[in-house]
Protein backbone atom coordinates (compact mmCIF):
# COMPACT_ATOMS: atom_id res chain seq x y z
CA UNK A 1 0.00 0.00 0.00
CA UNK A 2 1.50 3.63 -0.74
CA UNK A 3 2.68 6.10 1.96
CA UNK A 4 0.71 8.84 2.97
CA UNK A 5 3.63 10.52 1.53
CA UNK A 6 3.24 9.00 -1.83
CA UNK A 7 -0.57 9.56 -1.95
CA UNK A 8 -0.10 13.17 -1.34
CA UNK A 9 2.24 13.47 -3.88
CA UNK A 10 -0.22 12.31 -6.50
CA UNK A 11 -3.11 15.25 -5.24
CA UNK A 12 -3.88 18.01 -7.30
CA UNK A 13 -1.95 20.83 -6.37
CA UNK A 14 -4.34 22.98 -4.55
CA UNK A 15 -5.45 19.79 -2.48
CA UNK A 16 -1.59 19.30 -1.74
CA UNK A 17 -0.98 22.92 -0.94
CA UNK A 18 -3.85 22.81 1.88
CA UNK A 19 -2.51 19.83 3.29
CA UNK A 20 1.23 21.24 4.16
CA UNK A 21 -0.62 24.33 5.76
CA UNK A 22 -2.75 22.06 7.30
CA UNK A 23 0.35 20.24 8.67
CA UNK A 24 2.08 23.61 9.54
CA UNK A 25 -0.80 24.28 12.06
CA UNK A 26 -0.77 20.58 13.82
CA UNK A 27 2.71 21.01 14.15
CA UNK A 28 1.89 24.86 16.13
CA UNK A 29 -0.44 22.90 17.91
CA UNK A 30 1.61 20.44 19.23
CA UNK A 31 4.31 23.01 20.19
CA UNK A 32 2.04 25.25 21.93
CA UNK A 33 0.37 22.23 24.08
CA UNK A 34 0.57 22.63 27.57
CA UNK A 35 2.29 19.24 28.04
CA UNK A 36 4.43 20.01 25.39
CA UNK A 37 5.36 23.60 27.03
CA UNK A 38 5.89 21.57 30.40
CA UNK A 39 8.21 19.05 28.37
CA UNK A 40 10.41 22.01 27.15
CA UNK A 41 10.69 23.28 30.46
CA UNK A 42 11.48 20.33 32.16
CA UNK A 43 13.78 19.24 29.82
CA UNK A 44 16.03 22.32 29.67
CA UNK A 45 15.72 22.75 32.95
CA UNK A 46 17.71 19.07 33.36
CA UNK A 47 20.02 19.67 30.48
CA UNK A 48 20.36 24.03 29.79
CA UNK A 49 23.14 23.21 26.80
CA UNK A 50 21.83 25.06 23.73
CA UNK A 51 22.21 22.65 21.07
CA UNK A 52 22.19 23.59 17.22
CA UNK A 53 22.48 21.40 14.38
CA UNK A 54 23.35 22.22 10.83
CA UNK A 55 21.47 19.75 8.82
CA UNK A 56 20.50 18.92 4.74
CA UNK A 57 16.73 20.20 3.94
CA UNK A 58 16.28 16.42 3.37
CA UNK A 59 13.23 15.33 5.55
CA UNK A 60 14.48 12.29 6.32
CA UNK A 61 16.93 13.76 9.09
CA UNK A 62 14.59 14.71 11.79
CA UNK A 63 16.62 15.06 14.71
CA UNK A 64 14.12 15.76 17.98
CA UNK A 65 12.36 12.64 16.34
CA UNK A 66 15.59 10.16 15.99
CA UNK A 67 16.31 11.29 19.39
CA UNK A 68 13.17 11.26 21.32
CA UNK A 69 13.81 15.00 22.38
CA UNK A 70 10.95 17.51 22.74
CA UNK A 71 9.90 20.02 19.94
CA UNK A 72 12.02 23.34 20.34
CA UNK A 73 14.89 22.18 22.02
CA UNK A 74 17.30 21.75 18.99
CA UNK A 75 17.82 24.69 17.05
CA UNK A 76 18.01 23.57 13.16
CA UNK A 77 20.26 25.55 10.29
CA UNK A 78 18.68 23.58 7.13
CA UNK A 79 19.88 24.14 3.32
CA UNK A 80 20.02 22.13 0.03
CA UNK A 81 22.89 19.51 0.84
CA UNK A 82 23.48 20.41 3.78
CA UNK A 83 26.12 22.72 2.42
CA UNK A 84 27.36 26.10 4.09
CA UNK A 85 30.26 28.37 4.91
CA UNK A 86 30.30 30.42 8.20
CA UNK A 87 31.52 32.83 6.59
CA UNK A 88 28.58 33.75 5.29
CA UNK A 89 27.73 36.75 7.20
CA UNK A 90 24.29 36.53 7.67
CA UNK A 91 24.60 32.37 9.00
CA UNK A 92 27.35 33.66 11.02
CA UNK A 93 25.56 36.70 12.69
CA UNK A 94 22.78 34.18 13.52
CA UNK A 95 24.66 31.26 14.53
CA UNK A 96 26.85 34.11 16.91
CA UNK A 97 23.63 35.26 17.67
CA UNK A 98 22.57 32.02 19.18
CA UNK A 99 25.86 31.11 20.66
CA UNK A 100 26.11 34.67 22.55
CA UNK A 101 22.19 34.43 23.81
CA UNK A 102 23.05 31.00 25.16
CA UNK A 103 26.77 32.12 26.89
CA UNK A 104 24.98 35.28 28.73
CA UNK A 105 22.36 32.74 30.20
CA UNK A 106 25.58 30.92 31.29
CA UNK A 107 24.71 27.91 28.96
CA UNK A 108 27.40 26.21 26.70
CA UNK A 109 26.47 25.51 23.04
CA UNK A 110 26.79 21.86 21.67
CA UNK A 111 26.61 22.25 17.29
CA UNK A 112 25.81 19.51 15.83
CA UNK A 113 27.14 18.94 12.23
CA UNK A 114 24.98 16.42 10.29
CA UNK A 115 25.91 14.76 7.26
CA UNK A 116 23.67 11.83 6.00
CA UNK A 117 23.78 8.54 3.81
CA UNK A 118 22.15 5.09 3.36
CA UNK A 119 23.98 2.24 3.71
CA UNK A 120 21.47 0.02 1.91
CA UNK A 121 21.56 1.71 -1.59
CA UNK A 122 24.32 4.71 -2.19
CA UNK A 123 21.80 6.35 -4.72
CA UNK A 124 19.75 7.23 -1.07
CA UNK A 125 22.70 9.71 -0.16
CA UNK A 126 22.94 12.64 -0.35
CA UNK A 127 22.13 14.78 -3.58
CA UNK A 128 23.93 17.52 -3.13
CA UNK A 129 27.08 16.20 -2.62
CA UNK A 130 25.89 13.23 -5.70
CA UNK A 131 25.66 10.98 -2.91
CA UNK A 132 29.16 11.05 -2.15
CA UNK A 133 29.67 10.17 1.43
CA UNK A 134 33.08 11.12 2.16
CA UNK A 135 32.56 14.28 0.17
CA UNK A 136 29.73 15.06 2.80
CA UNK A 137 31.74 14.12 5.59
CA UNK A 138 34.81 16.36 4.77
CA UNK A 139 32.68 19.24 4.19
CA UNK A 140 31.09 18.60 7.89
CA UNK A 141 34.64 18.31 8.86
CA UNK A 142 35.50 21.73 7.14
CA UNK A 143 32.41 23.33 9.00
CA UNK A 144 33.65 21.86 12.61
CA UNK A 145 37.27 23.48 11.42
CA UNK A 146 35.22 26.87 10.82
CA UNK A 147 33.44 26.76 14.50
CA UNK A 148 36.71 26.29 16.09
CA UNK A 149 37.94 29.58 14.11
CA UNK A 150 35.04 31.39 15.39
CA UNK A 151 34.45 30.11 18.38
CA UNK A 152 37.62 29.08 19.81
CA UNK A 153 39.86 25.54 19.02
CA UNK A 154 39.77 24.53 23.18
CA UNK A 155 35.75 23.62 22.69
CA UNK A 156 34.99 24.91 25.84
CA UNK A 157 31.99 27.27 24.85
CA UNK A 158 31.43 26.18 21.88
CA UNK A 159 31.72 22.04 20.97
CA UNK A 160 31.56 21.14 17.38
CA UNK A 161 30.51 17.69 16.57
CA UNK A 162 30.88 16.14 13.33
CA UNK A 163 27.46 13.68 13.65
CA UNK A 164 26.73 10.78 10.25
CA UNK A 165 22.93 10.09 9.87
CA UNK A 166 22.15 6.64 8.64
CA UNK A 167 18.76 7.27 6.84
CA UNK A 168 17.71 3.11 6.42
CA UNK A 169 17.94 2.74 10.33
CA UNK A 170 17.84 6.79 11.64
CA UNK A 171 21.09 6.00 13.54
CA UNK A 172 23.38 8.91 14.64
CA UNK A 173 27.53 7.97 14.29
CA UNK A 174 29.37 10.37 16.17
CA UNK A 175 33.17 11.14 15.58
CA UNK A 176 35.44 11.96 18.35
CA UNK A 177 39.32 12.72 18.26
CA UNK A 178 41.77 10.08 16.13
CA UNK A 179 38.91 9.02 14.25
CA UNK A 180 37.40 7.07 16.44
CA UNK A 181 33.69 6.44 16.25
CA UNK A 182 30.59 5.73 18.10
CA UNK A 183 27.70 4.51 15.95
CA UNK A 184 24.37 3.90 17.64
CA UNK A 185 23.42 0.79 15.26
CA UNK A 186 26.22 -1.32 17.26
CA UNK A 187 24.87 -0.27 20.84
CA UNK A 188 21.95 -2.02 19.75
CA UNK A 189 21.01 -5.01 22.76
CA UNK A 190 24.16 -3.34 24.75
CA UNK A 191 23.40 -1.15 27.85
CA UNK A 192 22.34 2.52 27.47
CA UNK A 193 24.37 2.73 30.95
CA UNK A 194 27.89 2.16 28.80
CA UNK A 195 27.32 5.25 26.67
CA UNK A 196 28.63 7.83 29.52
CA UNK A 197 32.35 5.93 29.40
CA UNK A 198 32.11 5.47 25.59
CA UNK A 199 30.92 9.13 24.89
CA UNK A 200 33.93 10.32 27.54
CA UNK A 201 36.59 8.00 25.75
CA UNK A 202 35.20 9.01 22.54
CA UNK A 203 35.74 13.06 23.27
CA UNK A 204 38.04 13.55 26.26
CA UNK A 205 37.71 17.17 25.27
CA UNK A 206 34.18 17.63 25.72
CA UNK A 207 33.06 19.70 28.63
CA UNK A 208 31.08 17.27 31.25
CA UNK A 209 28.15 19.42 30.97
CA UNK A 210 27.78 19.44 27.41
CA UNK A 211 28.63 15.87 27.70
CA UNK A 212 25.84 15.48 30.28
CA UNK A 213 23.22 16.84 27.57
CA UNK A 214 24.42 15.07 24.71
CA UNK A 215 23.50 11.85 26.42
CA UNK A 216 19.97 12.01 26.63
CA UNK A 217 20.03 11.91 22.38
CA UNK A 218 22.45 8.84 22.52
CA UNK A 219 20.15 7.66 24.84
CA UNK A 220 17.10 8.01 22.92
CA UNK A 221 18.55 7.37 19.47
CA UNK A 222 19.54 4.01 21.08
CA UNK A 223 15.75 3.22 21.95
CA UNK A 224 14.63 5.03 18.58
CA UNK A 225 16.93 2.77 16.21
CA UNK A 226 16.15 -0.39 18.47
CA UNK A 227 12.19 0.08 18.27
CA UNK A 228 12.28 0.42 14.29
CA UNK A 229 14.60 -3.01 14.06
CA UNK A 230 12.18 -5.27 12.03
CA UNK A 231 9.65 -3.02 11.08
CA UNK A 232 9.24 -2.52 7.69
CA UNK A 233 9.46 0.87 6.44
CA UNK A 234 9.57 2.90 3.07
CA UNK A 235 12.70 3.90 2.25
CA UNK A 236 11.43 6.53 -0.37
CA UNK A 237 14.19 6.80 -2.83
CA UNK A 238 12.19 8.51 -5.86
CA UNK A 239 12.51 11.85 -5.71
CA UNK A 240 9.24 13.68 -5.87
CA UNK A 241 9.41 16.78 -4.50
CA UNK A 242 6.74 19.72 -5.32
CA UNK A 243 7.59 22.82 -3.34
CA UNK A 244 10.38 24.96 -2.88
CA UNK A 245 11.37 26.41 0.40
CA UNK A 246 13.13 29.69 0.43
CA UNK A 247 13.75 31.54 3.82
CA UNK A 248 13.39 29.95 7.47
CA UNK A 249 10.63 28.38 9.98
CA UNK A 250 10.20 24.67 8.28
CA UNK A 251 10.90 22.68 10.91
CA UNK A 252 7.27 21.59 10.37
CA UNK A 253 8.29 20.08 7.17
CA UNK A 254 9.50 16.61 7.71
CA UNK A 255 7.95 14.68 5.02
CA UNK A 256 10.77 12.62 2.70
CA UNK A 257 11.09 14.20 -1.34
CA UNK A 258 8.49 16.89 -0.52
CA UNK A 259 10.36 20.12 -0.12
CA UNK A 260 13.21 21.48 -1.38
CA UNK A 261 14.62 23.66 1.35
CA UNK A 262 17.15 27.08 0.21
CA UNK A 263 18.18 28.53 3.51
CA UNK A 264 18.37 32.66 3.14
CA UNK A 265 22.12 32.28 4.27
CA UNK A 266 24.62 32.10 1.38
CA UNK A 267 25.84 35.29 -0.93
CA UNK A 268 24.50 33.77 -4.34
CA UNK A 269 20.38 32.36 -3.85
CA UNK A 270 20.01 32.40 -7.59
CA UNK A 271 21.63 29.29 -7.71
CA UNK A 272 20.21 27.33 -5.69
CA UNK A 273 16.97 28.40 -6.58
CA UNK A 274 17.49 27.92 -9.91
CA UNK A 275 18.43 23.89 -9.04
CA UNK A 276 15.51 23.30 -7.34
CA UNK A 277 13.26 24.73 -9.98
CA UNK A 278 15.02 22.35 -12.58
CA UNK A 279 14.46 19.29 -10.26
CA UNK A 280 10.98 20.31 -9.79
CA UNK A 281 10.70 20.75 -13.52
CA UNK A 282 12.04 16.98 -13.96
CA UNK A 283 10.06 15.82 -11.58
CA UNK A 284 7.08 16.44 -13.73
CA UNK A 285 8.71 15.54 -16.84
CA UNK A 286 8.99 12.23 -15.23
CA UNK A 287 5.68 12.16 -13.89
CA UNK A 288 7.13 11.64 -10.56
CA UNK A 289 4.34 14.64 -9.41
CA UNK A 290 1.45 15.97 -11.31
CA UNK A 291 2.24 18.71 -14.05
CA UNK A 292 -0.84 20.98 -12.44
CA UNK A 293 1.94 22.85 -10.32
CA UNK A 294 4.22 23.16 -7.73
CA UNK A 295 4.37 26.14 -4.97
CA UNK A 296 6.71 28.03 -3.97
CA UNK A 297 6.89 28.99 -0.37
CA UNK A 298 8.83 31.73 1.24
CA UNK A 299 8.65 32.05 5.37
CA UNK A 300 10.56 34.18 7.95
CA UNK A 301 10.62 34.21 11.27
CA UNK A 302 9.75 36.71 13.92
CA UNK A 303 10.20 37.03 17.61
CA UNK A 304 8.03 40.27 18.75
CA UNK A 305 5.60 41.95 17.16
CA UNK A 306 5.65 45.62 15.87
CA UNK A 307 9.06 46.32 13.99
CA UNK A 308 10.45 42.88 14.14
CA UNK A 309 7.20 41.36 12.82
CA UNK A 310 7.18 44.09 9.98
CA UNK A 311 10.75 42.99 8.87
CA UNK A 312 10.18 39.62 8.41
CA UNK A 313 6.73 40.35 6.54
CA UNK A 314 9.61 42.62 3.85
CA UNK A 315 12.10 39.68 3.64
CA UNK A 316 9.28 37.22 3.04
CA UNK A 317 8.25 39.02 0.22
CA UNK A 318 11.36 40.00 -0.83
CA UNK A 319 12.48 36.31 -0.96
CA UNK A 320 9.60 35.52 -2.70
CA UNK A 321 9.80 37.92 -5.15
CA UNK A 322 13.53 37.08 -6.04
CA UNK A 323 12.80 33.59 -5.82
CA UNK A 324 9.79 33.87 -8.81
CA UNK A 325 12.17 36.41 -10.85
CA UNK A 326 15.01 33.56 -10.76
CA UNK A 327 12.67 30.69 -12.12
CA UNK A 328 10.42 33.00 -14.76
CA UNK A 329 14.10 33.75 -15.93
CA UNK A 330 15.64 29.92 -16.16
CA UNK A 331 12.16 28.17 -16.38
CA UNK A 332 9.78 30.63 -17.94
CA UNK A 333 7.28 27.74 -18.66
CA UNK A 334 7.59 26.15 -14.84
CA UNK A 335 7.16 29.51 -13.36
CA UNK A 336 3.75 29.12 -14.98
CA UNK A 337 2.54 26.54 -12.63
CA UNK A 338 3.71 28.67 -9.83
CA UNK A 339 1.54 28.85 -6.72
CA UNK A 340 3.73 31.38 -4.81
CA UNK A 341 2.62 31.50 -0.75
CA UNK A 342 4.30 34.24 1.30
CA UNK A 343 4.57 33.47 5.13
CA UNK A 344 5.64 34.93 8.38
CA UNK A 345 6.48 32.59 11.29
CA UNK A 346 5.65 33.30 15.30
CA UNK A 347 8.81 31.55 16.59
CA UNK A 348 8.03 31.43 20.56
CA UNK A 349 4.60 29.86 18.74
CA UNK A 350 5.34 27.82 15.47
CA UNK A 351 2.33 29.90 13.90
CA UNK A 352 2.67 30.30 10.45
CA UNK A 353 0.88 33.47 9.47
CA UNK A 354 -0.03 33.65 5.66
CA UNK A 355 0.72 37.34 3.71
CA UNK A 356 -0.72 36.38 0.73
CA UNK A 357 -1.29 33.05 -1.60
CA UNK A 358 -1.28 33.49 -5.65
CA UNK A 359 -0.68 31.70 -8.71
CA UNK A 360 1.86 33.19 -11.01
CA UNK A 361 -0.61 33.34 -13.74
CA UNK A 362 -3.46 35.55 -11.04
Amino acid sequence: MPSPTALLHSQPIAQRIDALLDLSRQHAERFCSPDAWLARQRYLAQHPTSIVVMKCMDGRIHIPHATRTPLGIITPFRNLGGIFDLGWPYLGELLTESVLHAANNGRATLMLITYHFSSGHQARGCAGFNCDTDAAKAHAYAIAQQAGELFGHDHQQVYPLVCGFETDSDAMIIHGQGGAVLDIRDEVGQCASELPAKLANLCPDMPDDIQRDLLPLLVGNLAHVSELIGVARELEIEHREWVICIGRGFDFLHLPNTALIIGPYGPDLAAPIATAASIIDANMRAGRIPEDGFMLLASTPYQHSGVDRARAELKSRFLSAFAEQVIRLHHPKLAEKMRRHTAVVHWPTRRMDSLDASSASS
